[in-house]
């Protein structure tokens, strides 16, 4: 203990360069230990985001493909699921429940999802935790529409709001469906989920907002107000996708094999666990390449140590003779230099931290805004927590050679004047 006092006066003594190489350590360790925070956490969330459901079916393709437009609202369908397919499917014995899911429209950047009353009953996320409206209802009207917690928040709206849908999914739109618009009955509690960037309302008002539109557009000449749309029959003729529980467990690899051979039209069910990671793993190769950069800024930051202290020993030859003078021996002069590395690696890894924790607090907010994240400040985990004592014996290491070079310094060498 005696010795690590010592060191920090030492580094006190010189403590415009301590600073500078305290500070590029706590600036490796907020890379190292950002890259790993944004890792875990971004899994945790994609992983909570929907639980309870064992297959989500959508029209051939890609698996990934269909857990990101169905779950994430990321990207689109390259096809359709028919009605009756969907209808038969959902009348299967093994089945319990169904949800549909029709995608396709808009809110100023905000994603419309057209689904039925069992959503707010069987859709799960986290650990089991159902759908919660924290003002209001569900939507029993065609015009009727449920908005996700940011979606309220971000663009001002209340109960009994007016809004108008967009045609397409992009940020901006020309094509509105100002004719008709919904009106806002209830609002989700926050889920940290796709879900709270989303607006809900019935298969039915999809179908009304396009009851006189054809491949995107107006037809020419034809007008329908939301008073004679309500006359027509709005049963879907496509839906998106579709989620499905079963009443057991044991018969989801024979509905999946079941649904990936159905006649009628060429289907994929996938189980969201798996193809989460199928994701995973075609995204290790990204996160490998991060933790490789963040380890070698970790170096770098070390090498700068190394050299500080290097040259520092230059300057501190006398300083060492004088020690040795009055009794200290050379072990403990080993120690002092090393005391040293160690007290700027450990400064360095808890400014670092410290620094972390204070910008995720701040940022935390926007990250859940604008990506959907939901990133804990604290505490840190326990690979994080290793990953600090492997910065503290780089620190060590680094401080090895500096330490063995004053421990060879002598009396004489260190008393002689060079010219």
């Amino acid at each position: 203990m005696a010795i690590l006092t010592l060191a920090a006066k030492s580094l006190w003594n010189r403590r415009l360069t301590s600073a500078l190489v305290v500070f590029a350590i706590a600036l490796s360790v907020i890379l190292l230990l950002g890259v790993e925070r944004l890792r875990t956490q971004t899994r945790a969330s994609f992983a909570h985001t929907l639980s309870d459901t064992d297959l989500i079916v959508g029209a051939r393709g890609s698996p990934i493909n269909l857990l990101l437009y169905s779950v994430f609202r990321i990207g689109d369908p390259t096809n359709n699921v028919d009605w009756s397919s969907y209808r038969t499917l959902a009348a299967d014995p093994q089945v319990a429940w169904t949800v549909p899911l029709s995608l396709g429209d808009s809110h100023r950047g905000f994603r419309v999802l057209g689904t039925d009353r069992s959503y707010f009953a069987h859709y799960h996320y986290g650990r089991h935790q159902p759908l919660q409206l924290a003002e209001g209802r569900e939507f029993e009207d065609l015009f009727d529409a449920v908005l996700g917690a940011e979606v309220a928040e971000q663009l001002g709206y209340q109960l009994g709001q007016s809004i108008v849908l967009a045609h397409g999914a992009g940020e901006v739109s020309f094509a509105l469906h100002q004719d008709k618009p919904f009106r806002v009955v209830g609002i989700l509690a926050r889920t940290g989920t796709p879900v709270d960037r989303t607006v809900h309302v019935s298969l039915a008002g999809i179908e009304a907002i396009h009851a006189d539109w054809q491949s995107g557009a107006p037809l020419p000449g034809v007008h329908l107000s939301p008073e004679q749309v309500r006359q027509l029959d709005l049963t879907p003729k496509t839906i998106t996708a579709f989620l499905v529980g079963l009443k057991s467990k044991t018969a989801i690899f024979k509905m999946q094999r079941q649904i990936n051979e159905f006649a009628a039209e060429p289907l994929l069910a996938i189980l969201p666990g798996l193809t989460l990671q199928q994701l995973w793993s075609l995204m290790s190769l990204a996160e490998n390449a991060l933790l490789v950069v963040s380890g070698l800024v970790v170096l770098v930051s070390f090498t700068v140590m190394l050299a500080a202290l290097l040259t520092g020993l230059n300057e501190r030859r006398r300083e060492m003779a004088i020690l040795r003078a009055v009794g200290a021996r050379p072990w403990q002069i080993f120690a002092l230099v090393l005391g040293e590395s160690l007290t700027l690696a450990l400064a360095g890894a808890a400014g670092g931290l410290a620094l972390l924790q204070g910008a995720l607090l701040l940022a935390g907010s926007l990250l859940e805004t604008r990506l959907g994240l939901t990133i804990a400040a604290w505490p840190p985990s326990v690979h994080e927590l290793s990953l600090l004592a492997i910065v503290l014996a780089c620190g060590l290491g680094a401080g090895l050679f500096p330490a063995w070079r004053a421990y060879r310094y002598s009396v004489a060498d260190g008393m002689t004047i060079r010219i």
